[in-house]
């Protein structure tokens, strides 16, 4: 401001200065010339000789010469650039003051321009820090709740799997226990129609069948004697066929012996009891051959 303010005042001052100049030489040339006579002046009485002059008739007076044409307005002469003049100390003073206050509100207007930036990048941040850390807390908050449902997910699935196993072990020993109660009740009544069986003399008619099939079995040695007595333990599977033999006390040889194990093989399939209830796998049978 302050420079084109100055530009301004030197322009004005040349002008004035050309237009003064420029003036003064058109009135120095506007002057009209003027045609100078030159005469000497002769009284007649110092002439020697001189006689009464004659009356002369006056000489005519010259036309006036013309005028000279108007000069023409002659350009003014370019004016030398000299530059601007040199400032006064009260406008060096002043420029200089200026131009601190103009460099102050630069660097206050940088300041302040410097100071919104980093406001400006430090809210910027501060809103993204926040952003970031919503963005964690709703992670970790979507993942916790996820591991909750997980956890109630899982905890519920072992809760259906822990009753689905406790209602099949309960239906299994309700079924054990009626299976059992049932197997009891067959085996009492079982046991009740055996020991009706035993009283009514079937197991004593049996006992004599396998006894006598044995004894039919049996291939006397030689060494035996009278009066021999063998206990023999006899395993059967349904069916009658023998698949063990132990002689047990036995007041016989070992011939004795081992004719009467052969004769229980040989026995074998042993008759069926007369009544399914009697049958055992485990018999015990006395031996004793009638002479």
């Amino acid at each position: 401001m302050s420079i084109a303010l100055s530009v301004v005042l030197h322009g004005a001052l040349a002008g004035a200065l050309i237009f003064g100049w420029w003036t003064y030489h058109q009135k120095t040339q506007a002057v009209t010339p003027t045609l100078a006579i030159e005469a000497t002046v002769v009284d007649s009485k110092s002439v020697k000789g001189a006689t009464t002059p004659v009356p002369q008739p006056p000489a005519p007076t010259p036309p006036p010469p013309p005028a000279p044409p108007p000069p023409q307005p002659q350009p003014p002469p370019p004016v030398e650039d000299t530059g601007p003049p040199e400032p006064t100390p009260e406008e060096l003073a002043q420029r200089a003051q200026k131009e601190k206050e103009q460099q102050e509100a630069k660097e206050k207007a940088e300041q302040e321009a410097q100071q919104k930036a980093d406001e400006l990048a430090a809210e910027q941040k501060r809103q993204a820090e926040e952003q970031k850390r919503q963005a964690q807390e709703k992670a970790e908050a979507e993942r916790k709740a996820k591991e909750e449902a997980q956890k109630k997910a899982a905890e519920a699935k072992a809760a259906a799997q822990k009753k689905l196993e406790d209602d099949k072990r309960k239906a299994q020993e309700a079924q054990q226990l009626a299976q059992s109660e049932a197997d009891l009740k067959r085996s009492l009544a079982a046991e009740e129609h055996a020991n009706a069986v035993r009283s009514s003399g079937a197991l004593a008619s049996w006992e004599a069948q396998l006894k006598a099939r044995i004894e039919r079995a049996w291939l006397r040695p030689p060494s035996a004697r009278a009066g021999i007595v063998c206990e023999l333990d006899v395993t059967q599977v349904p069916g009658g066929e023998v698949t063990n033999v132990k002689l047990g006390s036995c007041n016989g040889d070992q011939a004795v012996r081992d004719s009467i194990v052969a004769a229980v093989y040989r026995a074998s399939p042993l008759p069926p009891p007369p009544d399914p209830s009697l049958f055992e796998r485990e018999l015990q049978i006395t031996f004793s051959p009638t002479d």
